[in-house]
């Protein structure tokens, strides 16, 4: 493998890491074992911090390819729990809101999963990444503050109901890019009349990339130390 040059490595990313976390540690391991000052390294695609799963890393020249994998159709396994609200729509933030659930059937989960798909347009949630003026949009929510986020076309072009039950959710979700899961869980549990936000999040597969074929960052660590250059 040649990190100069140009690789393309899909990591199966630990919860809690960033998507910058994945980027900064393996630059810095590319750049000791190499003993050089600088390397390009990118992600094609964030994946929020509480996430596990595939994300797709570019180093050296490869980088001028990240829009295409960006691009890439994207599939996940998300947990949803309902009759709750979370600030963030995950477990970053505590429940804020709690809601009535004895109403919701499986007919109903059912009926309102399938809706979603198709082309439509969604909200991002506020803690995102995305950049409002300079600054991305969680470092605003985390300061208290709060900004309209305007809607933006994604597609969802498959959903399958994994498990149900009146109070969890476990879907698989097959989408486009630019699609917020989280955002998912919050307009599933209002079109439930009731709330929801996501207690777990895996990306299965980006693109041709999928989840067993990507390896930890440990692994990495583990793979780069062994390379003789």
């Amino acid at each position: 493998m040649n990190f100069i040059e140009g690789e393309v490595i899909a990591i199966n990313k630990d919860v809690d890491w960033t998507s910058f976390d994945v980027v900064n540690k393996i630059r810095y391991l590319i750049k000791k074992k190499y003993n050089i000052k600088k390397i390009k390294v990118g992600h094609a695609g964030t994946l929020d911090p509480k996430a596990t799963g595939v994300i797709i890393i570019c180093t050296g020249k490869k980088t001028k390819e990240i829009d295409k994998y960006v691009s890439d159709k994207k599939e996940y396994i998300a947990e949803i729990k309902l009759g709750e609200t979370t600030p963030s729509f995950d477990r970053e933030t505590e429940p804020d809101n709690f809601f009535e659930t004895k109403h919701i059937t499986s007919d109903k989960i059912k009926e309102v999963i399938k809706s979603f798909i198709g082309k439509q347009e969604q909200i991002p949630p506020m803690y995102s990444a995305i950049h409002i003026n300079g600054k991305r949009a969680y470092e605003i929510a985390r300061q208290g503050g709060s900004i309209e986020i305007k809607p933006r076309e994604i597609e969802i072009f498959n959903i399958e109901l994994l498990e149900e039950n009146l109070t969890k959710v476990k879907i698989k979700i097959n989408c486009s890019k630019g699609t917020y899961i989280r955002a998912l869980a919050r307009d599933i549990g209002t079109k439930l009349d009731s709330g929801a936000y996501m207690t777990s999040l895996v990306r299965t597969a980006s693109g041709k990339y999928k989840i067993n074929d990507a390896i930890t960052i440990e692994e990495f660590e583990n793979k780069i130390n062994k390379l003789n250059i």
